[in-house]
């Protein structure tokens, strides 16, 4: 029996007890998989795990507070699921957690890059996954891409390939492929001169529409309705069209993740204008890791530091300066 199969008899083990168990189907597109919520023994028969499984299924968690839930998730999904009870935006007897191995997920805009000159991404009518490598299947046959080059880039850098704090876990565990995250990508970036950086937010940050997709993708973006670029009292922000408005929010939204992302991507993956979003929370993750060493997600029972106050931090010494 596959992991997919034994997880749909799990879900549908789950469903007397549960309103419904969030988890994926297959998408309108054969690279992408859509949320799927199984409420009945039918539903979980459309139930898809695996490479296709991008979208983090607890952004949905807060929204069925009162009631209970179920959810399916791989390993960081689950730091999202973790980070939800750490700060008390949902209640651990209301969820059931069902967890399962990841071995990666795919990138699609990877994949567009591979198949540059080859093939439009709109053309593939099929892909599948073949031991190392994703088959797709276009109208001019098929093309075969090697996965560790489609693969997203969080993956390469993950340390909890399993889900964490799982209910029912499905599968064999797996180590994960890294001992740490050295934070690469940020030490390259701030390693840049301050007119650079900056050169290189204001490009990208034109073009940003301010759909807020990135916002509204984040498992712990919980405020939507109170967000200050909705605010009007007080305004935080204008209508204005302008770069800095929009670097101004971007800002805003990372600073309220300091200590809270975990990572999972969600808010880049969902940019439509494919702004490095995650880039400026994960140098806030790599700050919180070094001064307060912590990691979000990962202690549920434990406080978040910047949710907390504690006379002297562990790695801050302020009575010896």
């Amino acid at each position: 029996m596959s992991i997919q199969e034994e997880l749909q008899a799990v879900i549908k083990e789950a469903l007397p007890d549960v309103s419904c168990v969030i988890g994926w189907r297959e998408g309108p597109e054969p690279l992408r998989a859509a949320p799927l919520f199984v409420r009945t023994p039918a539903d979980a028969d459309a139930f898809r795990s695996g490479y296709f499984a991008v979208n983090n299924p607890a952004v949905f968690l807060p929204e069925y507070k009162g009631g209970k839930v179920g959810v399916v998730v791989k390993g960081c999904d689950a730091r999202s699921v973790g980070q939800l009870l750490a700060e008390g935006l949902i209640r651990r007897e209301e969820v059931k957690v069902i967890g399962f191995p990841c071995n990666g997920v795919i990138d699609v805009d990877k994949v567009a890059v591979a198949l540059a000159g080859a093939c439009d991404p709109g053309e593939i009518q099929a892909a599948r996954e073949e031991g190392d490598e994703l088959v797709l299947t276009t109208p001019s046959g098929e093309i075969r891409l090697r996965k560790t080059a489609v693969t997203a880039d969080k993956c390469g850098r993950c340390l909890f390939p399993n889900a964490l704090d799982a209910d029912v876990f499905v599968g064999d565990t797996l180590e994960p492929a890294v001992s740490a995250d050295d934070y690469a990508d940020v030490a390259a970036f701030e390693a840049l001169s301050l007119e650079k950086r900056m050169d290189f937010w204001e490009q990208e940050m034109s073009r940003c529409v301010r759909c807020y997709a990135c916002r509204n993708a984040c498992p712990m973006c919980v405020c939507r309705e109170h967000c200050v670029a909705l605010s009007r009292d007080p305004r935080w922000l204008t209508q204005s069209d302008g770069v800095r408005d929009k670097m101004f929010f971007q800002i805003i939204h990372a600073s309220h993740l300091a200590g809270r992302c975990t990572g999972c991507g969600e808010c880049q993956r969902a940019c439509p204008a494919r702004i490095p979003v995650l880039l400026l929370k994960r140098a806030l993750s790599r700050r919180v890791e070094d001064l307060f060493a912590y990691r979000a997600g990962v202690d549920v029972a434990g406080p978040p530091p910047l949710l907390s106050f504690a006379l002297e931090e562990p790695k801050i010494k302020e009575r010896d300066w």
